[in-house]
């Protein structure tokens, strides 16, 4: 399918780093915080990187076009919890100066990742 391994590419390596801040941020709450918001959270920010690599795994473009539409999703329910946990001051200025900048990011390169698999439309097709 893909010429390169899912791990070698960039969006996902943007996305393990975005979950691996969040992991970071995350633990250090109250247990009433983590079981809340942190939880829902972590799984989201996770839930992008795991379904890039599913997708890649599936053996065709269809379906690996489909899994990085739901990492997109998973993105968007990041960034829900991250604006909940913003909200009721979970986040410190610093943390979200450091996870803002990798959302901002990580959105383009799924769409690019996306337009990308699959053989390419020529002006004939």
């Amino acid at each position: 399918m893909g010429s390169r391994p899912f791990e070698e590419l960039r969006v996902y390596r943007l996305a393990e780093e975005l979950a691996d801040v969040i992991w970071g941020v995350a633990r250090r709450w109250d247990r009433f915080a983590m079981d809340t918001v942190g939880k829902q959270l972590v799984r989201a920010a996770d839930s992008i990187g795991a379904n890039i690599a599913e997708g890649s795994g599936r053996g065709s473009f269809q379906d690996n076009r489909r899994f990085v539409r739901i990492a997109r999703g998973s993105l968007y329910e990041t960034r829900h919890w991250l604006r909940r946990a913003f909200q009721r001051e979970l986040l410190s200025k610093e943390e979200t100066e450091k996870i803002k900048p990798l959302i901002t990011k990580l959105g383009p390169q799924l769409n690019a990742y996306l337009n990308s698999i699959g053989p390419k439309k020529t002006n004939n097709q």
